[in-house]
């Protein structure tokens, strides 16, 4: 039996990855070990979607190729989108690794270890999905965040979004079963878990690629039954396939928060076309305000690309005009990366990079004041709280998130008074605001 520690990069699909992983070993009875130091095998899932993600897994794997050098690690196993992308290069460029697995070979990390494994396993078309009886994820409390867990519906994507990369280091969409999914729900709950967030490259298109064709919708309905959950959260949902059945079910069940991350990545309609993103400015300014009004109190969070093939100076005025206008709860943007393999890599009428950064950066203040003035309007009121433990910011104090803030990404409540355990929900009222956290008081147990 060998220790083993892991390295986990890049999103949230990349960490329930890096669960499924921890959980296999586990159940072989290898021990795993929260520091590289001593390690018999240092395992690195690596994120290759753009390059300051792939410059960080670089890194990280020469940083961990050092504990080799020292002899106190034995083998080396890198895995993830890095390795799907360029396992051949990755392969000739860096002897110091034992072992390469792609984004869907993880599953082979056992053979690995026990030397029946080539170094490399790279399915040329990433078809795998877990399912939790076979490759049960290591226990949540074990990772000390047992309160709450991501969880992947399914993987791959069918889109032809010219910018993104996802369908090669992902593979086509492949949905797991609802019977699947609710079984993993059932175990994250019993091991502590309040709050469940649903990731996958597509939520809303989740099923289509079933015989039997469920919806998510109707996945919503079955896992807002099961005994315990809280707060059932969405992330990534694709504008076009936003159906009334689903704004039906976000509005009525009450453990579905009414939260909805919906990336959107542009306004313009000449970038949108460019962008392949199959809809148009009016289809989104519909949508939100059908939204709003039949979903109350909706958090609405979405991101967008500045500096896209084609996004001249008036494409760019009209996106901060619809930011200002549209007020959105929580607005992330990136600056366009050109990624090889894409549609977009080639196209004409490149943005310079320092143009696209001062343009991401001037979206980011606009959405920032957009941002205090919505922080202020929550002072006084009653939120409830789900209790992460003690603040990162002070020994004396307690941190936590409400509904509209969704883990690590949209801000953090600081609770000033009062005593709590992780995992548990609170009521506390709004004393202070800054431009994303709140400073609130703890009233009693919710």
């Amino acid at each position: 039996m060998k220790s083993i520690h892991f390295v986990s990069l890049g999103c949230p699909k990349n960490r329930v990855d890096t669960e499924v992983m921890l959980g296999l070993v586990d159940r072989a009875g290898h021990r795993i070990v929260p520091e590289a130091e001593g390690a018999d095998v240092i395992v690195v899932n690596t994120c290759g979607f753009i390059d300051e993600a792939k410059e960080e897994s670089i890194d990280a794997i020469l940083e961990m190729a050092r504990h080799k050098e020292t002899g106190s690690c034995s083998k080396l196993v890198v895995t993830g989108c890095l390795v799907q992308r360029h396992h051949a290069e990755l392969s000739r460029d860096m002897p110091e690794v034992d072992h390469f697995l792609g984004s869907a070979d993880f599953q082979h990390i056992l053979s690995t270890l026990d030397g029946s494994a080539g170094r490399e396993q790279v399915s040329e078309t990433p078809k795998y999905i877990y399912d939790p009886d076979t490759a049960p994820r290591l226990a949540p409390e074990r990772l000390g965040i047992s309160h709450t867990a991501y969880l992947k519906i399914a993987e791959g994507c069918d889109r032809p979004c010219a910018f993104c990369i996802i369908p090669k280091l992902r593979g086509p969409q492949r949905s797991r079963s609802i019977e699947s999914i609710v079984r993993e729900a059932e175990g994250l709950v019993a091991a502590g878990a309040r709050e469940i967030n649903l990731i996958a490259q597509d939520l809303t298109t989740y099923g289509t690629d079933l015989p039997e064709t469920p919806t998510l919708a109707l996945l919503l309905r079955r896992l807002a039954r099961v005994p315990g959950l809280r707060w059932l959260r969405l992330h990534y949902a694709y504008p076009t396939a936003v159906t009334d059945e689903l704004i039906e079910v976000i509005a009525s069940e009450p453990v579905v928060v009414k939260y909805l991350d919906m990336p959107l990545q542009h306004i313009d309609d000449k970038v949108l076309k460019t962008m392949r993103r199959g809809h148009t400015s009016k289809l989104t300014r519909s949508l939100i305000e059908k939204l709003r009004a039949r979903i109350p109190g909706l958090t609405l969070r979405t991101t967008f690309i500045a500096g896209h093939p084609g996004e001249d100076d008036a494409a760019f005025d009209a996106l901060c005009a619809f930011v200002r206008e549209v007020e959105f709860d929580r607005v992330g943007c990136f600056r366009y990366s050109r990624e090889e393999g894409t549609v977009a890599a080639l196209l004409p009428h490149r943005v310079p990079e320092k143009t696209a950064e001062q343009r991401r950066i001037k979206l980011m203040r606009i959405q920032r004041d957009i941002s205090k003035k919505k922080q202020k309007a929550l002072v006084g009121q009653e939120l409830e709280i789900l209790v992460e433990g003690p603040s990162d910011e002070s020994d004396y104090l307690l941190q936590g998130r409400h509904a509209g803030q969704a883990p690590e990404i949209d801000g953090t409540v600081y609770l000033t008074d009062g005593a709590a355990r992780a995992g548990e929900m609170v009521r506390a009222r709004v004393k202070k605001a800054a431009d994303y956290d709140l400073a609130a008081t703890i009233l009693g147990a919710a």
